[in-house]
């Protein structure tokens, strides 16, 4: 997240109405509009892994994942989560959903303090939400907090494997991170155990 683009507040409607003009991504967050900032080829390997994962899983199913084009609605604030999966969309809202059961977020030095503080702690207010998973890019730590755990902190490293338990997907550390250039995954990559 760059910067704050007002300084004086904006209504739900306003933000809504222009949001769908405008080129770049807005946050909404205490009738402050923030602008996103664009993401780097690491952070669009893992959003686009597991949009793809959650994908193939779900084709069948009443679930469905959305990328980063769809925002989620937590009270008065819209954030857009890098994938979300929903199983309860409200057609009557396309652009935002209010019922997510996973929020994944890539983290960048940019976005880290406000995905692990505003967003954690509007994220674990939806009733619908299960899972909210934290991916570093620039080194090789998730961390999933749970409802069903009390929302206790989990991390997890190459060589680990990772149960979506919300939708019933397992996944390695390894297989998020695939392609991924960083200094753990490229040292991982050369010893050959990828």
């Amino acid at each position: 997240m760059s910067s704050v683009i007002k300084n004086n507040t904006i209504s739900i409607e306003e933000y809504l109405e222009d949001e769908m003009s405008r080129e770049v991504k807005h946050e909404l967050i205490d009738g402050q509009i923030h602008a996103m900032a664009g993401a780097s080829a690491n952070h669009e390997r893992i959003s686009g892994t597991l949009y793809s994962a959650f994908r193939q899983l779900l084709k069948n199913s009443s679930c469905e994942p959305f990328g980063s084009d769809m925002k989620v609605k937590v009270g008065a604030k819209f954030f857009y989560p890098d994938v979300t999966v929903d199983c309860q969309f409200d057609e009557s809202q396309p652009y935002y959903t209010e019922s997510p059961i996973i929020i994944v977020e890539v983290l960048s030095k940019s976005t880290r303090r406000i995905d692990e503080t505003t967003k954690r702690f509007s994220y674990i207010n939806i009733p619908s939400l299960e899972e909210y998973v934290l991916i570093e890019q620039d080194i090789v730590d998730i961390e999933v907090i749970r409802r069903s755990e009390g929302w206790f902190s989990k991390h997890y490293f190459l060589g680990d494997e990772i149960h979506f338990k919300s939708i019933g997907l397992t996944l390695t550390v390894e297989e998020i991170y695939y392609r991924v250039q960083n200094e753990e995954m490229l040292e991982f990559m050369g010893s050959g155990q990828a």
